[in-house]
């Protein structure tokens, strides 16, 4: 009963409101439908544009210093970004000085993010990059972090790119990942239980050990607003991500690491309807396999702009998920991400996951429902608050769950990004989860109580 309650309620506040955005967004918000260059969308705020004149040579562009008002207004910092090399003369020329506090986040040091730094830069449509996520958390929460109370790598990430550029017809172009780390273990393709791909690549204990991984390796094509990837590369479910700077929290949601999908391998087109509107479609080998078949399933969704403060992304998978070695697990499940943006500074993101399977036997696999909210203050370019909270309902053979019983487990996590220059962030939280049926294996318990903090270095 209460799930039909709650998808009634889902649909309502999805469809029949105003009070709601999600996905791509043009402001710099937070998101993470998962994007071609991981780490693009790092910023706690937009800290401005730059134009493309050739190989490693950028110009800042678009500076509206209109827009940085000399009273200090509360929107001042729209338009100080932070490679404008002309500033704004007003007292805002970082936009930290003016807006909220009158000038306190100055005082811890001020706001100016400097140059972004590049190691490899780019030419043309190349590209290569990556970053250094290094953290420490007090208890094991057991969604990637979980090897508590130690200072580690999470990951050391690197990538490299063609993008394609499909303005003057055809083109064609692809990418590659690798990333070492305590989180690799958790993006190789362990979907099925051999040592295929980069299943075996681990470095110490197969639990909660360091490891590497190449979760992407595939090439894209495209004529005008239609693209085809191919080969293995991340899904399109869910709102947070596996690429550390694509998120806001250190931690994870329960139902980004148990119910989602991380890579796929296959092929996926991507149509552009029109400015407002794109459409997925492909298929794929099952769920977190490499060049292996794990399965036959459907990947596919729309992502629609319902205006400038409110988008929508319905992200579905369905078919075999796994069929190797005698297991099979097959159903549906999907993602509705909503994302608002309440005001200039205040973002809220609803997500709601739903999955349905059932193994070779046709007897239930797993069946869960998540709920995860957030909501992001954008105090200046430097320093952004957030908050998560959620709520995950599970039956089947989902964590620790005994077969045939139902569990929820609530978590609320509350953080800060904190930006000192344009290639570091800094993200401190603290986390609460309750789990009255101990099926999550927290170290504490029922309940628990979690400090973290890691720091993200990109270049």
């Amino acid at each position: 009963m209460k799930r039909k309650l709650l998808f009634s309620t889902l649909a309502l506040l999805c469809f029949g409101g105003n009070a709601l955005a999600g996905g791509p967004s043009a402001d710099g918000n937070y998101h993470a439908l998962y994007q071609a260059a991981p780490g693009a969308s790092a910023e706690v705020a937009q800290v401005g544009c730059t134009e493309d004149l050739g190989c490693g040579c950028e110009t800042p562009c678009d500076c509206d210093v209109a827009a940085c008002e000399p009273d200090c207004g509360a929107d001042a910092f729209v338009g100080c970004d932070a490679g404008c090399d002309v500033g704004c003369d007003g007292g805002c020329d970082s936009g930290c000085g003016c807006g909220f506090g009158n000038g306190f986040f100055s005082k811890l040091g001020g706001c100016d993010l400097g140059e972004p730094f590049a190691l490899f830069g780019e030419c043309g449509n190349l590209s290569a990059g990556g970053w250094v996520q290094m953290g420490y958390h007090t208890d094991a929460v057991p969604l990637f972090n979980n090897r508590p109370d130690e200072y580690q790598l999470h990951q050391a990430w690197l990538w490299a790119e063609k993008a394609i550029d499909t303005s003057c017809g055809f083109d064609i172009g692809g990418r590659i990942d690798y990333v070492y780390g305590t989180d690799a273990q958790d993006t190789q393709a362990f979907g099925i239980a051999n040592d295929h791909w980069d299943n075996n690549w681990d470095h110490g204990s197969t639990d909660n050990g360091y490891g590497h991984a190449m979760p992407q390796l595939y090439m894209e094509a495209g004529y005008g607003d239609l693209s085809v990837k191919v080969g293995h590369f991340y899904t399109i479910i869910g709102w947070e991500v596996v690429t550390a700077p694509d998120n806001f929290f250190y931690s994870h949601a329960y139902t980004m690491y148990n119910s989602e999908p991380f890579t796929h391998t296959g092929a996926l087109a991507t149509l552009a309807v029109s400015e407002d509107v794109e459409v997925y479609g492909g298929y794929t080998f099952g769920w977190d396999s490499g060049f292996e078949d794990n399965g036959d399933s459907f990947l596919g969704g729309v992502s629609l702009a319902l205006n400038e403060d409110i988008s929508l992304i319905y992200a579905t998978v369905a078919g075999r998920f796994a069929d190797k070695g005698g297991v099979t697990e097959k159903g549906y499940m999907h993602s509705i991400c909503a994302d608002v943006a309440v005001t200039d500074k205040l973002q809220y993101i609803f997500q709601s996951d739903f999955l349905d399977t059932e193994d070779q036997n046709d007897q239930l696999a797993r069946n869960t429902f998540g709920i995860n909210q957030y909501l992001i203050y954008t105090l200046s370019d430097c320093v952004a608050v957030g908050s998560r909270f959620e709520w995950y309902n599970v039956e089947g053979s989902v964590l620790n769950q005994t077969a045939g019983n139902e569990s929820d487990i609530f978590a609320l996590t509350m953080g800060v990004n904190y930006k000192p220059h344009a290639n570091v962030v800094v993200r401190p939280e603290i986390r609460f989860d309750w789990d009255d049926d101990l099926i999550a294996g927290l170290d504490e318990g029922e309940e628990q109580t979690t400090f973290g903090i890691d720091t993200i270095f990109l270049f």
